[in-house]
């Protein structure tokens, strides 16, 4: 992502490097009297020039939160980790604000395969608006209130059972928080975990919006290779171990854009290589119900003992959207920060939307319409498939979620076919925009679950028809 214009005199490298390292030192992995890198291994850590890392150290130095021994080094000064929060140092670097991902799904189309929701035809609507007139029944007050800032207790206690009973994840109310989203989530864990410069491991590709949330904070995306059968957890710990990241965001579950899904063993493992090198695992897990033939394995937080493993359930896809109802699952004392973070934010996600979906989510017929819906993804997912096995192209048939994430002859170029499918309204996402290393130029994620089914057929014919152009 580019820096706005100024923004380099504003927070210059050098001063990035400076706020990384005070982070470090104020979360106590660097501590008083501890020897610091030197300057050739810090400048290879964060991929920098030798000359930026000594002129953080000079400031550091003058500050009086580094000293420097004769002929032996740089080492933390004595509460060399307090920082001032008031000065020039407390600020972040400004970047550009961008997020490619709502400017193609704000473009108006009427083949729409950019969007990962399901089609407002497949949800009970009508069902739905009975009870949002029961709640009004049943609470009468309930739009003269806030709800509390972790979230409704009636709700937190029903996602507590359903957690346990479904997923086999050991989650009490007061270790559950409700969001306005899963993106919301997200944002406020980066927010309490990220600083400048720090490592973020993502797999590649990912959710952009994820990463543009990560770029906004100023870390560094370190990518994971994600295939059909996983990670290669040798690749993993070796980035754990050189690069030291905060944490890693991931998406394990019929996988947003590939649909792949890590198998049991491999999450056993990786909640292991968490607790060693202390990093952080955030589960986005918003596509969980949604598989077409076998359960997905337990989710990551199943495995975990130790507080490794954040957990975001996301019932936006698939349940009721315009409601925004998210929860995320922790350990304290991770959770206090987190609570005080969702207050700062919003001071509460609304207490409608959340009664509303507590007695909406806990009904038979809803837990039956999702068995429907199961088998509704998996027709369009087929006609999408159906459609597309003429081309040539390329893909791993999804065990689940929304998407395919296909690969196109190398000739052509996703963002240039793009363009010329806006101009017969026709929209998908550019693989390149879901790379944290921006190269997957030849793929792209198309969305089946949007769609009617003549629409889906009509707008994949019309697309491929169009890549013949090229």
């Amino acid at each position: 992502m580019k820096k706005a214009a100024g923004a380099e005199q504003s927070n210059p490298l050098f001063r990035q490097v400076y706020q990384h390292m005070e982070n470090r030192m104020e979360r106590g992995e660097w501590k008083a009297h501890d020897k610091l890198p030197s300057i050739r291994l810090l400048a290879e850590e964060l991929k920098v020039h030798r000359l930026t890392v000594f002129k953080a150290y000079r400031e550091l130095t003058e500050d009086g939160k580094v000293y420097v021994k004769d002929k032996s080094g740089y080492y933390v000064a004595q509460g060399g980790g307090t920082a001032d929060k008031t000065g020039e140092g407390a600020n972040v670097a400004s970047y550009v604000l961008a997020n490619p991902m709502s400017d193609i799904q704000r473009m108006p189309a009427s083949y729409q395969f950019s969007q990962a929701l399901i089609d407002p035809g497949l949800l009970p609507n009508l069902f739905l608006s009975e009870y949002v007139k029961k709640v009004f029944d049943l609470y009468p007050k309930v739009m003269g209130t806030y709800s509390s800032v972790q979230g409704d207790e009636e709700l937190r206690e029903t996602l507590s059972r359903h957690f346990q009973k479904q997923h086999r994840l050991q989650l009490s109310p007061r270790e559950l928080l409700i969001t306005s989203g899963g993106q919301q989530a997200i944002n406020l864990i980066a927010g309490i975990v990220l600083g400048p410069m720090d490592a973020v491991l993502v797999e590649r590709p990912t959710y952009s919006v994820a990463m543009d949330i990560f770029r906004r904070l100023g870390a560094r995306l370190v990518p994971v290779e994600i295939t059909p059968q996983g990670y290669n957890l040798q690749q993993v710990e070796e980035l754990m171990r050189s690069h030291r990241p905060r944490m890693f965001y991931m998406n394990p579950t019929h996988h947003n854009p590939t649909g792949y899904t890590v198998p049991a063993q491999q999450r056993k493992l990786l909640v292991e290589l968490a607790e060693r090198y202390r990093c952080l695992l955030v589960e986005d897990d918003p596509f969980r119900d949604m598989y077409f033939e076998e359960e997905p394995p337990p989710p990551f937080f199943a495995y975990d003992t130790e507080g490794w493993v954040i957990y975001i359930g996301s019932f936006s896809k698939y349940v009721a959207p315009g409601l925004r109802i998210c929860a995320v699952g922790c350990r304290y004392p991770f959770m206090e920060r987190l609570i005080t973070a969702k207050s700062l934010a919003d001071n509460g996600t609304p207490i409608l939307n959340q009664k509303i979906f507590l007695h909406y989510y806990t009904t038979p017929r809803l837990q039956q319409h999702l068995g429907k819906l199961r088998i509704a993804l998996q027709v369009y997912k087929e006609i999408m498939e159906e459609e597309l096995a003429a081309t040539g192209w390329e893909w791993t048939p999804p065990q689940g979620g929304l998407n395919l994430w296909v690969k196109l002859p190398e000739h052509i170029s996703a963002a240039a076919l793009l363009a010329r499918c806006m101009e017969e309204s026709i929209s998908f996402v550019p693989g390149e925009i879901l790379d944290p290393l921006g190269d997957m130029k030849s793929w792209l994620r198309l969305s089946y679950s949007f769609a009617s089914e003549n629409v889906l057929r009509e707008g994949v014919r019309r697309l491929a028809a169009l890549a013949r152009e090229f």
